[in-house]
C-alpha cells in the first residue's frame, strides 16, 4: 500500500485509503496524508458555515513532512493531479462523516493547472465517484484556486463553468498578495474572494491601510463576491474585518485546523470578546474623533453666519484658517463651479511644495463630484463632514467641512480642508 502510486484514477487511489485514529488516511510514495479542517465563522451569524480542508502528511516514523511536496511530487501534471485528487478523496471521506446533515462548505485548495483541466478531465467520472461514495454534494464544494495563478486562457474559463455545473463555488485565494489585481476577478467572478494574511496584518497597524482595505472590500462586494479575510491571529486583526464589512472569518483567533470540525452553532470565546471589544473601540474613537473635529464644524459654521451677513470670504473664514490643522477653505455657487481663488492657511506647509504647483489654483474647478458639494446641498444649512481623501494640492489625506447657505448673491456652499493623519469614526 505504501508503494508509489502511478495512477491518479479513482480505484487506484481507493486501494492506498487506510483507517488512522478514526479517520481516512491515504499513502502516496511512503507517506501518509491525513485531513484537518480550520472552521470558518460568518461574522454576522456568529457561527461556522464551512470549513478549509487541509493536509497533513507524515513519513514512516510519524514525523511531519511539509505537504506541499507530497502532494506535487516532481511537479508534473501527472503528479499534481494524483496530489489534488488524493487531498480530495480524503477531505471529502472525512468531511461527510464528520458533517451530518448540516449545511456546510467545504473549501477544497486546488492547483491551478488541476483547476485549468476540470473541463476536459470530467470524462474519467473521478469526481462523480468520489462523490457517489461519500454523499458529499457539488452544492457543499468551494475550490480555492490562488489568485495569482488565475489564467487569461480559455481551459480556466471552461473549468469555471464546469464547477459552476455541478454546483459548487470558486474561491480566489490570497487575493492583495504580489500583483494582485481585480482583472482576474471580473474574469471568473469568484463567489468568495479570501483576503491575503498581509493585508489584514498591515490594517491592524496602519489607519491608511484599514481605509484601503474596507475601499476592496467593497469594490469585491460590488463584483458580486463574498470576502473572507483569512490569516486572523489577533482582537485587532479582527477589527479590522468588522471596519471592513467583511463576511466571513478565518484564522488562529477563531480556531485552528483539527482533525474534527467546529460544531455547528459553536460560537467561540473570542467571537464574542470581539464584538464587545469592537463596540468599545468605536464608541471610543467616536468620542476622540468628535472631539477632535468639533472646532472645525463649529468655525465653518460661524464663517457660513459671517457669509450670509454680507463679510468678505476671506474676513469669514480667518477664524477657520487658525486652527491647527486648518489648510485652505473656498466658495462654490449653487452650480458647484468654485467662486474665486482659494485662501491658505497662513502656515501651511503644503502649500510650499512645489511639485504640486499645478494643482493649486482651482479658480472655475467644477467640484459637483464631490461628496463636500453634494452633501451640503442635500442637507441645506447643516454643517457635513467627508470621510478622509487624498488632496490635490498635496500628498496626504484631508477631509472637507462644508456647509450650504445663502447670501445676498444667491446659494453658495463654504468648504474647509483639514489635514487628516488618524482614522475617522
Amino acid at each position: 500500500m505504501d508503494a508509489p502510486l502511478r495512477e491518479s484514477g479513482f480505484e487506484a487511489l481507493s486501494a492506498a485509503l487506510r483507517r488512522d485514529q478514526g479517520r481516512w488516511a491515504i499513502a502516496l510514495d511512503g507517506l501518509v496524508l491525513k485531513s484537518v479542517f480550520q472552521p470558518v465563522y460568518s461574522l454576522s451569524h456568529g457561527r461556522p458555515v464551512g470549513h478549509e480542508a487541509l493536509v497533513r502528511a507524515f513519513d514512516a516514523s510519524g514525523a511531519r513532512v511539509a505537504s506541499e511536496l507530497a502532494l506535487r511530487g516532481d511537479a508534473s501534471f501527472q503528479h499534481l493531479l494524483r496530489g489534488d485528487r488524493a487531498a480530495r478523496m480524503i477531505h471529502a471521506l472525512n468531511f461527510a462523516e464528520l458533517v451530518g446533515t448540516d449545511p456546510h462548505w467545504l473549501f477544497f485548495n486546488m492547483q491551478a493547472q488541476v483547476f485549468a483541466s476540470l473541463a476536459t478531465l470530467t470524462s474519467d467520472g473521478f469526481q462523480r465517484a468520489l462523490q457517489a461514495r461519500c454523499g458529499i454534494q457539488g452544492r457543499q464544494v468551494v475550490l480555492e484556486v490562488l489568485e495569482q495563478e488565475v489564467s487569461a486562457d480559455a481551459d480556466f474559463d471552461s473549468a469555471a463553468r464546469a464547477v459552476r455545473a455541478s454546483g459548487g463555488l470558486i474561491a480566489i485565494d490570497d487575493f492583495g498578495a504580489g500583483r494582485s489585481n481585480f482583472d482576474r476577478v471580473w474574469r471568473i467572478a469568484p463567489e468568495i474572494v479570501k483576503l491575503d494574511r498581509s493585508l489584514v496584518r498591515r490594517a491592524a497597524l496602519e489607519p491608511q491601510a484599514s481605509r484601503i482595505v474596507t475601499q476592496m472590500v467593497s469594490l469585491l462586494h460590488q463584483c458580486g463576491a463574498l470576502v473572507l479575510m483569512e490569516g486572523i491571529e489577533t482582537q485587532e486583526e479582527a477589527c479590522v474585518a468588522l471596519d471592513a464589512n467583511a463576511d466571513l472569518v478565518q484564522g488562529e483567533l477563531f480556531g485552528s485546523p483539527q482533525p474534527t470540525l467546529a460544531a455547528p452553532g459553536d460560537t467561540p470565546s473570542a467571537l464574542h470578546l470581539l464584538w464587545e471589544h469592537y463596540e468599545a473601540r468605536r464608541a471610543d474613537a467616536q468620542r476622540r474623533y468628535h472631539e477632535r473635529i468639533r472646532p472645525y464644524i463649529n468655525a465653518i459654521g460661524y464663517a457660513s453666519a459671517l457669509l450670509a451677513d454680507g463679510k468678505p470670504f476671506a474676513e469669514a473664514v480667518a477664524g477657520f484658517l487658525q486652527l491647527p490643522l486648518a489648510e485652505v477653505c473656498y466658495l462654490l455657487g449653487r452650480d458647484a463651479m468654485q467662486i474665486g481663488d482659494n485662501v491658505w492657511a497662513s502656515e501651511l506647509h503644503y502649500r510650499e511644495r512645489p511639485a504640486f504647483a499645478p494643482m493649486r489654483d482651482t479658480r472655475d474647478a467644477h467640484w459637483a463630484r464631490r461628496p463636500y458639494y453634494r452633501r451640503a446641498m442635500e442637507a441645506f444649512g447643516r454643517v457635513q463632514v467627508t470621510r478622509p481623501y487624498r488632496t490635490l494640492h498635496g500628498a496626504h489625506l484631508c477631509v472637507t467641512i462644508s456647509v450650504a447657505l445663502r447670501t445676498s448673491e444667491g446659494l453658495r456652499v463654504v468648504c474647509g480642508d483639514v489635514g487628516w493623519s488618524g482614522d475617522l469614526a
